[in-house]
């Protein structure tokens, strides 16, 4: 089974391929920064998370898919992003490459309650289990009113590129929505795999061996 560490250092080398990748001629270099700004934030806070706490492998592995699904989307604009095949076979009416790439926002959910049942934050198992859904529709709202107010503010075809919307007039609430149901699947799969919250379970930590 692959460490923690070789796990935390596929994570970063993986991202910064992908990164360098993308940097190279996007669709709109505003666009790019606009959307890799966040991004990179994520990035350099998990690094700094990690130097305090050793993710277990699903986590990173978890946490770099929202990392690569955005930074691709930030070189073609989300709505540009080639994903017709997928688009054509369910029949969709607009690429839904934005959605799948909400839904990962979720997946953090896994390192949040990864991190409240090693450090022993809570005994628990509500609050272990609902709280890392909580933190990602505040992440997912507050996101939102971020695209608004760039939307509002920058130029109006950049800001209609990072909005994403594609003339859906319920895209923001979607959006929120496919976080919301990447968090609880994340959580979901958490508690599949660590049943147990009592005092003694939550002393043991999920890291590999």
């Amino acid at each position: 089974m692959i460490s923690s560490r070789h796990a935390r250092l596929s994570f970063f080398v993986t991202y910064a391929l992908v990164f360098a990748v993308c940097a190279i001629a996007p669709y709109s270099r505003s666009v790019w920064w606009t959307e890799n700004l966040p991004i990179l934030g994520i990035a350099f806070s998990v690094g700094w998370l990690s130097r305090k706490h050793d993710f277990s492998p699903t986590a990173y592995a978890l946490m770099l898919v929202l990392l690569v699904l955005h930074t691709i989307g930030g070189h073609y604009t989300f709505e540009r992003v080639p994903f017709e095949y997928v688009t054509n076979l369910f029949g969709f009416h607009r690429n839904h490459y934005d959605r799948m790439a909400h839904f990962s926002v979720g997946f953090y959910a896994y390192a949040i309650a990864e991190l409240i049942y090693v450090r022993r934050l809570t005994v628990s198992r509500f609050v272990l289990l609902s709280y890392p859904v909580l933190v990602i529709f505040t992440v997912a709202a507050t996101y939102e009113l971020f695209e608004w107010i760039y939307a509002v503010m920058a130029d109006p075809t950049a800001g209609i590129a990072v909005l994403g919307s594609q003339g859906d007039i319920w895209d923001a609430q979607k959006d929120m929505l496919s976080d919301g149901l990447g968090g609880i699947t994340a959580t979901a799969l958490f508690a599949a795999r660590f049943p147990g919250t009592s005092k003694t379970d939550a002393a043991r930590s999920v890291a590999p061996k």
